[in-house]
């Protein structure tokens, strides 16, 4: 299978190729040339099977220059019981909904799931692109990506690795995750700004091509973790095919039949896995894209135009604050449908250069209606989100984090409009003791408590035990202090390496 760029269909890469690279040199992004077919009967096949089996399943479908024994061993690595437990996707049915559960990794986020993976595929891409120089990983995280990269790639040989976090942006548990993060060849900053100044500082680096010239000189080749890596995007594919089949397992849905799936969305890379399941076979109606006050996707599904010349909200979920969601960008060339690779690509260029220049760009109204008969959007605010947190453990006693919360607002809303019929799951994306302050705010506990004492007090509130990688961070010492303006991070990154 080879890859093109969302902007140029040109040049034509292997996966191994894609992932080293991480960005395509003129900016796009990395897509398959074509899906593989993952039929019914291929999916019932896998309902026997554990959770790694399943996901190595799906990598073999995409990643066709990887052998039957190195995806074995990825998977090995990955999803290992010591890092995940029994079963790192649980879906639980909690008062007649599904909720899968994607936070039972080390750094108790959904990022786990594909952060895992992504050393594991990064260090054989290595090998099999003979890549020689030393492979800088650069990170742009609204809070939980930044702590599962370094989790992923500290230590790991031949890499190096910095993540740069908004400043006052986090949660404090998401802070001191990766403040306090140990390794000889991590690097953690803070960014004066939101995540969408980190996130656009790490893309002009890559877009620079004197800079990463001279990085190469010095023998050191740039990549990502962010989800523009299609490293870091093909194993959350696996997840839907594993919820998918669990659901049948539990005789919610005979195989073949629709699901729905509700997405609590920022950047867009996690709702955009989902998708790409569903063009290789899985049985999806729609596609419930939840947007918290920063509430960018939902105007954009409503109205055809993208446009982040908005206020910026810092909400109680903040992996969600984001403005610019970089993996729209994917879609936009799946749906473009002008005839060929090369026309596709030009129309996401012209698309991309306008958001650049103007900060927003409109739909032709094909594209938007392929769009619409796909996504269902919605928004829910801080206070949906706390009520959606109170009604779920008052009726249910389940405890679902905020960002869990909007995702389950949104879809109680479209249901309650007939929108939902189909059987849906509901996607849990990180651990409620994460965002300790703000769950005691939803049960009507708050008392400006912050840190490990809200946890301590959720934890006695409800009777649930405080993960222990969580709990373990009161116990080290702050590492990375560093604090810059973004348009410093490319000298900053120059200066250290």
């Amino acid at each position: 299978m080879k890859y093109v760029s969302t902007r140029s269909a040109e040049r034509k890469v292997d996966a191994a190729q894609a992932i080293v690279a991480g960005l395509s040199h003129e900016g796009g992004l990395y897509v398959p040339e074509e899906f593989p077919a993952i039929g019914a009967e291929r999916i019932e096949k896998m309902a026997n099977l554990p959770y790694a089996a399943r996901a190595k399943e799906i990598l073999g479908a995409y990643l066709t220059d990887y052998t039957e024994e190195e995806l074995q061993q990825c998977v090995d690595g990955a999803y290992a019981p010591e890092r995940f437990g029994g079963n790192p996707a649980p879906l639980e049915k909690v008062g007649g909904r599904f909720v899968l559960e994607l936070w039972h990794g080390p750094t108790h986020a959904f990022k786990d799931m594909a952060l895992q993976m992504l050393p594991q595929l990064m260090t054989r891409a290595m090998k099999k692109t003979s890549v020689d120089k030393e492979v800088f990983i650069l990170v742009a995280t609204s809070g939980d990506t930044g702590k599962a990269a370094l989790e992923g790639f500290a230590d790991v040989d031949g890499t190096g690795i910095c993540v740069f976090y908004p400043y006052g942006g986090t949660s404090e548990i998401q802070r001191l995750q990766m403040t306090t993060q140990q390794g000889k060849n991590v690097l953690v900053t803070a960014v004066k700004g939101n995540f969408d100044d980190a996130q656009s500082g790490v893309k002009a680096i890559f877009t620079d091509k004197a800079y990463t010239d001279e990085l190469k000189e010095m023998g050191i080749r740039l990549s990502s973790a962010n989800s523009i890596n299609w490293g870091r995007l093909v194993p959350q594919v696996a997840y839907y095919f594993s919820a998918y089949c669990d659901m049948a397992n539990a005789g919610a849905v005979k195989f073949g039949d629709e699901i729905n799936i509700a997405v609590p969305t920022g950047n867009f890379g996690n709702i955009l896995a989902a998708y790409i399941a569903k063009l290789c076979g899985l049985p999806v109606k729609r596609f419930i894209c939840a947007s918290n006050k920063n509430n960018v996707l939902t105007d954009f599904i409503q109205s055809g135009t993208y446009d982040k010349n908005r206020p910026f909200y810092l909400t109680t979920s903040p992996s969600m604050d984001i403005l610019i969601s970089s993996n729209l960008e994917r879609l936009l060339f799946f749906m473009a449908n002008r005839g060929s690779e090369a026309a596709d690509a030009a129309l996401v260029a012209s698309l991309m250069a306008q958001l650049k220049e103007t900060g927003r760009y409109t739909l032709p109204n094909d594209m938007l209606e392929r769009i619409r008969a796909q996504f269902l959007c919605g928004r829910a605010d801080d206070d949906a989100a706390f009520a959606a947190i109170r009604d779920m453990w008052q009726n249910s006693h389940y405890l679902m984090d905020t960002h869990t919360a909007v995702a389950y607002s949104v879809y109680a809303q479209l249901k309650a409009k007939g929108l939902i019929t189909a059987p849906a799951v509901v996607l849990s994306t990180a651990s409620p003791f994460k965002f300790a302050p703000a769950m005691l705010k939803a049960l009507g506990e708050y008392a400006n408590e912050s840190g490990f004492d809200a946890a301590d007090k959720l934890s006695a509130l409800t009777g649930l035990a405080i993960p222990a990688g969580l709990g373990g961070i009161r116990e080290l010492s702050v590492l990375h202090t560093d604090v810059i303006d973004p348009a410093e991070m490319g000298a900053y990154i120059h200066s250290v390496l």
